[in-house]
């Protein structure tokens, strides 16, 4: 009986085992005929995206930048005097016009994945970025000259570049984008670094790579050439202020290094490709480089004095960032850097403290010391002095440089405001001017903006001393448009 017993379970093992086999060699039937399926789709994407390369080329003129708006004279910084000031709180009855929160799109990416190519060798190309060192798999084989920037000279050009051999590259490039927490701006830049490192500055041949990896992995190009020079244009889904553009089916384009005024653009597309976005979601990872220390002390709260740095790195990024706007609204280009976090560097080094300081205290008394610390210091400076034009600073930047303004600040406030204390926060814009306001959760007192119900209580970083819910004087609120913060 024994036996008989121990033949039926081997029988069941055995039965088992061959059924996983099955399922095994099925799923890798299928695993294969998957990845199979992608690559024939990706490789046909590529075959007509050269076909119509070969064929659809027109001209187009550029048109003109969009200026950075011109905004009213500046106010100046006031010293806040509590002699007079009225102590009711004030309503300010805002615009109408409210500009929203900004809707988070997630990153283009392939049309399919792309499938990873075996070698027993690997040869990688290594790299700098912003001082971070970066490397893909590329080698002396994957190097190519183009003879000219014919038509016939380009899509063939293209051709290989989507055979299998670039693969690795696509993938390689792509898992930097997430490894560093590259946003788009950030990608196209790495993009173009690492292809003219790899063929040349401006040569023709850098441009044509960079744009084969930009479309590979999910984003709106178009190529163009003129003069036997070839440039390649990004899609935004902003309006870029004081950059050329070209528009082409209701879409504007921009070009990284090209101040020529026509150009015969190809209007050949890749499937579900979406332009740029300028919204900065993470902190850029490059490597650290730490600026010299930086001492900045509260008037007020003398205890509250912190020395810190930043990332040279991540501030050279920055400097290259575009200004821009959602749709036709100028008054969203600061929401871009206002949503933009602090970098871990810096808030290593001012956030311990200023944890401490508030710690235990109510939400009015923990916002007024971080309102006086951005109020006193820093040393208040007009744009045009310092810098020749309007130039508005992430958090970061105001924490580095020497002199910063009215936006800089509220910039930064909301942004302590939003890390340290977790509440909502908006700007706040008359003609001239840029403050703060706060949505609190204690009964908070003060001059306010209503909300869909809520208030929003004014902090001014720009009025110097004056404490939560004191609007400055003299401001236009029927003029004012409300901000709201991510």
């Amino acid at each position: 009986m024994k036996y008989f017993c121990l033949i039926i379970i081997l029988f069941c093992v055995r039965s088992i085992e061959l059924h996983a086999q099955t399922i095994r060699e099925q799923y890798a039937t299928f695993h294969k005929g998957t990845h199979q399926k992608y690559a024939d789709f990706r490789k046909r994407a590529n075959w007509e995206y050269v076909d119509f390369m070969r064929r659809a080329w027109n001209y187009y003129q550029v048109l003109p930048k969009v200026p950075k708006p011109k905004d009213e004279p500046p106010s100046p910084f006031i010293i806040y005097s509590e002699k007079g000031e009225n102590k009711q709180s004030i309503s300010f009855p805002i615009n109408e016009e409210m500009i929203p929160l900004e809707r988070i799109m997630p990153q283009p990416k392939p049309i399919v994945p792309i499938k990873e190519i075996e070698s027993p060798i690997e040869t990688y190309f290594t790299y700098s970025f912003f001082g971070t060192e970066c490397k893909v798999r590329l080698g002396n084989e994957h190097r190519f000259a183009l003879k000219d920037c014919d038509t016939n000279t380009l899509a063939d050009a293209w051709l290989r570049l989507s055979g299998e051999e670039y693969n690795n590259v696509v993938r390689d490039c792509l898992e930097l984008r997430i490894r560093l927490h590259l946003c788009d701006w950030a990608y196209l830049l790495m993009l173009h670094d690492l292809s003219s490192a790899f063929l040349g500055k401006e040569t023709n041949e850098s441009v044509l790579l960079s744009a084969y990896l930009y479309s590979q992995s999910g984003y709106k190009m178009r190529l163009a050439e003129v003069g036997g020079h070839l440039y390649f244009l990004f899609g935004s889904r902003h309006i870029i202020y004081d950059m050329n553009y070209w528009e082409m089916e209701n879409e504007k384009y921009y070009p990284l290094d090209c101040e020529e005024t026509s150009l015969n653009i190809c209007q050949a597309s890749f499937p579900n490709e979406q332009p740029l976005s300028l919204v900065i979601q993470d902190e850029q990872l490059f490597t650290v480089e730490a600026t010299s220390l930086r001492t900045l002390q509260s008037k007020a709260f003398p205890a509250l004095k912190v020395e810190v740095s930043s990332n040279k790195n991540l501030l050279n990024f920055m400097s290259t960032y575009p200004s821009s706007m959602l749709g036709e609204d100028f008054g969203t280009r600061w929401t871009f850097y206002a949503n933009t976090p602090l970098s871990k560097q810096t808030k290593s080094e001012l956030y311990p403290v200023l944890q401490n300081i508030v710690k235990g205290k109510s939400q009015k008394d923990a916002a007024n010391i971080l309102l006086n610390f951005v109020q006193t210091a820093f040393v208040y400076e007009y744009d045009d002095k310092v810098w020749g034009a309007d130039r508005a600073f992430f958090a970061d930047e105001t924490l580095y440089y020497p002199y910063c303004d009215c936006e800089d600040r509220s910039i930064l406030f909301t942004r302590l405001v939003r890390d340290l204390l977790q509440l909502k926060t908006a700007l706040i814009y008359y003609p001239g001017h840029l403050a703060t306001a706060i949505c609190f959760t204690e009964n908070v007192k003060g001059d306010y903006v209503p909300l869909d119900g809520v208030r929003y209580v004014i902090c001014d970083p720009t009025y110097i001393n004056a404490p939560v819910g004191v609007a400055m004087p003299s401001m236009d609120s029927s003029q004012a448009k409300i901000i709201l913060l991510n």
